[in-house]
């Protein structure tokens, strides 16, 4: 029989663990469930017999790997990985996956959300500006990206995207105009969207050069991971740039700096949560589950991520 594992420093919503239990039941495995462990020696021991692991933001490295002698698949609930070290895995012949789009319209929200608290001071009562009218750029349109599109145009705003690897009427049967040169969408938009996977052409990319193309009231909108921006570009831009504003849920390092000199044009989440509502919570879960169940029975590796 199958040892399924969900190892989750933060757990999964009660409703979620429930369905992935039914899910690997139903499968004829066994699950066992690690929440809320407190040491690194605790996810070491329950990994040791296991065929198949969940995780959200917990560590997957060469050590834990090397404890679970028996593991097969490791799956990320959620659409970011870095968390996974894919060459250990891959060494040890351990498929990863992750769960890509489940958590796509909790982001997206976030985003929006984002802009609106910034747009409105914070709420402090002063006089903000709105979203309506003003050029929204999407930079990458994946799953999150086709949902800001949506979002952005319910409210009425004019909607750009540049994504090479997604096909040019794809992006304008959605309604949203396709730019191919990265640097014209940051020229054209008061608003950009970030939301580009981290990996070696990604990071630090977004740069003060690309920054400083964007018109007056230039935001920047992260719901991606820090790595994504240079930072010593965004501090550049802060200081050069006294229109330019950040928005993220992922805290730059210079955070305190920021903050320090430029608190009306800049706001991170207390931490990185943009899968953080119940139904992505839930939606990321099932899908891991049935993705090992799919794996282990059908060897199905539709959402592999490493080689």
């Amino acid at each position: 029989m199958h040892t399924i594992l969900v190892a989750t420093d933060k757990p999964f919503a009660k409703v979620a663990v429930n369905g992935i239990r039914e899910i690997v039941k139903n499968a004829g495995f066994e699950l066992k469930l690690l929440e809320k462990y407190t040491g690194r020696e605790q996810l070491l021991e329950a990994v040791k017999d296991v065929d198949a692991i969940i995780v959200r933001s917990d560590i997957i490295d060469e050590q834990v790997l090397q404890a679970a002698s028996r593991l097969k698949i490791a799956v990320r609930a959620g659409a970011g990985y870095d968390n996974i070290d894919l060459k250990a895995a891959t060494s040890k012949g351990v498929v990863v996956m992750n769960t890509p789009g489940q958590n796509a319209n909790a982001v997206a929200e976030l985003g929006f959300g984002m802009m609106i608290y910034l747009n409105r001071n914070f709420y402090n009562g002063s006089s903000g500006i709105e979203l309506r009218g003003k050029t929204l750029g999407i930079h990458a349109y994946g799953h999150i990206g086709r949902i800001v599109a949506m979002i952005a145009r319910g409210m009425g705003m004019d909607v750009f995207a540049h994504d090479p690897y997604v096909d040019k009427i794809v992006i304008e049967n959605d309604g949203v105009k396709h730019v191919a040169d990265v640097k014209d969408l940051y020229r054209k938009c008061q608003y950009v969207s970030v939301n580009l996977p981290a990996n070696k052409d990604t990071k630090e990319s977004i740069n003060f050069d690309m920054l400083n193309l964007m018109p007056a009231g230039a935001t920047l909108v992260n719901t991606a991971r820090k790595e994504i921006v240079h930072e010593p570009s965004l501090l550049k831009m802060f200081e050069e740039r006294k229109d330019f504003r950040y928005v993220t849920d992922v805290a730059p390092d210079c955070q305190e700096q920021i903050k320090a000199e430029n608190s009306a044009r800049y706001y991170a989440t207390p931490k990185k949560m943009g899968a953080q509502t119940e139904e992505a919570n839930i939606n990321a879960g099932l899908a891991a589950a049935r993705q090992i169940v799919n794996f282990l029975t059908k060897g199905d590796k539709t959402f592999q991520v490493n080689g």
